[in-house]
C-alpha cells in the first residue's frame, strides 16, 4: 500500500466548531477541529457514539456548516458558497459512500451509477463510458440491468462506491460503509477501498470498527468533538487493533 501523500493538500480544517442549539441548550459536536489530508491519503475517523464523527463527514461533505472556523477544499474556502455552488461542487469533486446504500429501488445498476452525471448535463456518451469503468472497478458489470432489490448487502453496497467512483470525485467520504453487512461482505468492501486507494484515489472513513480502521494509512480520534489522537498506521499498530 501507498502509504505516502503527494503532499499536496486537498482538505484542511482550521478551528472548525460546530454548536447546535436546541431549547436553548448549546450542543459543541465539534470543538476546534485542526486537520489536514492530503490527496491520495487514506484517512479513517474513529471515536465513541456521538463523539462527532458524522458532524465531521457532513461539513467535509458540505451537507452542513461549521459554526465557526475554516475549511480549505481544494485550497478554496467553502464557507460563504450559495447553495447552488456547495451542490455543484458536490456533485463534481465529493464522492458519498453511505451506510444504508441509498440506492433508488426502482432504478437498474446501471441507472443508479449513472443518476449523478446526468445532472452535470454529460454526453450520454462519456456518461456510459464512465458508468461502465465503475461497475467493471467494483466487480458489479454483469448486474447492469438488476434492481437494488435483486442484490445482496454487498453488491448494493459496491454499487454505492460506484456511484461515487463514476464521477471521479477528488475524495471519497465513507460513512460506516460496512455498518449494514456482515463480516464477509464487511471485508469485501475493506478491500475494494484499499484497491481504489492504492490506485490514487482520497478516501475519508468513518467508522467505530478498529478492524477496519487498520485499512487505512492515518486513524484520527475523536473524543467530545475534539482530536485526541492522530497517528500512521503501520503493520506492526496493525496487530493491535
Amino acid at each position: 500500500m501507498n502509504t505516502e501523500s503527494n503532499g499536496q493538500s486537498l482538505i484542511k480544517l482550521d478551528g472548525v466548531t460546530k454548536v447546535f442549539l436546541t431549547d436553548e441548550v448549546e450542543t459543541h459536536a465539534l470543538s476546534g477541529i485542526h486537520l489536514e489530508i492530503f490527496k491520495g491519503e487514506y484517512v479513517s475517523i474513529a471515536g465513541p457514539s456521538g463523539c462527532g464523527k458524522s458532524t465531521l463527514l457532513s461539513i467535509l461533505g458540505l451537507l452542513d456548516t461549521p459554526t465557526d472556523g475554516e475549511y480549505l477544499l481544494n485550497s478554496r474556502p467553502v464557507q460563504g458558497l450559495s447553495l447552488a455552488e456547495r451542490a455543484r461542487i458536490r456533485n463534481r469533486e465529493i464522492g458519498f459512500i453511505f451506510q444504508s446504500f441509498n440506492l433508488i429501488g426502482d432504478l437498474t445498476v446501471y441507472e443508479n451509477v449513472d443518476l449523478p452525471l446526468t445532472y452535470r448535463g454529460m454526453p450520454a456518451t462519456e456518461r456510459k463510458q464512465r458508468v461502465n469503468e465503475a461497475l467493471e472497478k467494483v466487480g458489479m458489470a454483469h448486474r447492469a440491468k438488476h434492481l437494488p432489490s435483486q442484490l445482496s448487502g454487498g453488491q448494493q453496497q459496491r454499487v454505492a462506491v460506484a456511484r461515487a467512483l463514476a464521477g471521479y470525485p477528488s475524495v471519497l467520504l465513507a460513512d460506516e460503509p460496512t455498518g449494514n453487512l456482515d463480516s464477509k461482505n464487511g471485508d469485501a468492501v475493506m478491500e475494494l477501498l484499499e484497491n481504489l486507494h492504492k490506485n490514487g484515489s482520497t478516501i475519508v472513513m468513518v467508522t467505530h470498527d478498529h478492524r477496519f480502521a487498520r485499512h487505512a494509512v492515518r486513524s484520527v480520534h475523536l473524543f467530545d468533538g475534539r482530536v485526541v489522537q492522530e497517528s500512521a498506521i503501520t503493520k506492526e499498530a496493525e496487530t493491535s487493533l
